[in-house]
């Protein structure tokens, strides 16, 4: 009999059909994130009066992101957060309710079908020490990883508070997703969305350098199983240069034990990418072994049908497509995350 492998989707969102109102939850002030409801099956999330994105039922109905993966042919979504929750400017206390909250609706979300949707919590990265008390409530509550923003104002992922944060994931086991956010703005940034089209890919660039050149790889064990969104943003187009400079400016550059090529196998990336050229430098730079299907379901700018990219390409081979599809997200999420006995019914029906 063929081995039977779940479809796994390792880059999706969610946001609940409403939440308690922050300010009078936490004591802070405005603005915060709101609801708005439209209809039965449209929204519009909100910050303060500003609208910022409009939803659709998707984002908080078990039953339409079931049919969504259906239709795709996808077993299993990795559902974690939407950034604008992070709340890493807050203070603590209010940053650790923002936590809370979130992570506790995001088990209602995906309560409905608990083997195929696989809940990533928040934390307030902003202190290292509350961040690790949440990620062990949410991973004893049934979360099965962390997502996290690329950085905490000017602090990096090599920073020692963050560092000490991802060190704990390592120790219990708990697989990291990295997705961008806060990215800056300027008038330059602010026509075509170009904040979501040049910051995105340019800050999970600097967040994974940051880990590099900042010794982060060399101080964190290698068992850390961490993910990048974006295909890694602009990084794996750039890792010559970036070992170019290493080489040829070691009294600014040199400050890792290893040039930045060397770190590759020490983290992987979603194939949210969109072209197959893009997918084919992916492949030659990371090594299909270090990619994982990631859709950024529900939102405009992610892939539908998800994972049609991998499945239409072809120069990759079915080996490669199958480690892309689920065997490394397999891997990435852990023997304890409900996809194997997944696998297993699949391939039992």
């Amino acid at each position: 009999m063929d081995t039977v492998q779940a479809t796994i989707d390792i880059h999706t969102h969610y946001v609940p059909k409403g939440w308690p109102d922050l300010e009078r939850e936490t004591g802070g002030s405005g603005p915060w994130p709101w609801l708005r409801s439209d209809s039965e099956r449209e929204a519009m999330l909100m910050l303060g009066s500003t609208e910022y994105r409009p939803l659709r039922a998707a984002a908080w109905a078990a039953e339409e992101r079931l049919a969504a993966m259906d239709a795709d042919g996808v077993d299993v979504q990795v559902v974690s957060p939407t950034p604008l929750f992070f709340s890493y400017a807050r203070e603590t206390t209010e940053a650790i309710k923002v936590s809370r909250i979130f992570n506790d609706l995001a088990l209602e979300v995906c309560d409905p079908a608990p083997q195929r949707l696989i809940p990533f919590c928040q934390v307030p990265l902003q202190d290292t020490d509350a961040a690790c008390r949440e990620l062990d409530r949410c991973l004893e509550n049934g979360h099965v990883g962390v997502e996290i923003g690329n950085h905490v104002g000017d602090r990096d992922l090599d920073d020692e508070g963050i560092i000490t944060f991802l060190q704990h994931c390592a120790d219990r086991n708990a697989a990291v997703f990295v997705h961008p956010w806060d990215m800056p703005s300027s008038p330059r940034l602010e026509r075509w969305m170009a904040r979501w089209l040049v910051g995105m890919p340019g800050e999970t660039h600097l967040s994974i350098l940051s880990l590099i050149l900042g010794g982060g790889f060399d101080r964190l064990p290698p068992h850390l199983r961490l993910c990048f969104a974006h295909g890694g943003g602009s990084f794996p187009y750039w890792v010559g240069r970036m070992d170019n400079a290493w080489h040829q400016r070691p009294d600014l550059i040199a400050t890792s034990e290893f040039p930045p090529s060397h770190y590759l196998n020490r983290f992987s990336v979603d194939s949210a990418v969109f072209n197959h050229a893009s997918l084919r430098l992916l492949v030659d730079v990371m090594g299909s072994d270090h990619i994982m299907l990631g859709s950024d379901f529900p939102y405009p700018l992610g892939e539908r049908p998800a994972g049609h990219l991998i499945r239409q390409a072809e120069f990759l081979t079915k080996e490669q497509q199958q480690q892309m599809l689920g065997g490394n997200a397999q891997q990435f999420l852990g023997t304890d995350s409900g996809v194997t006995m997944l696998a297993e019914e699949q391939a039992a029906s």
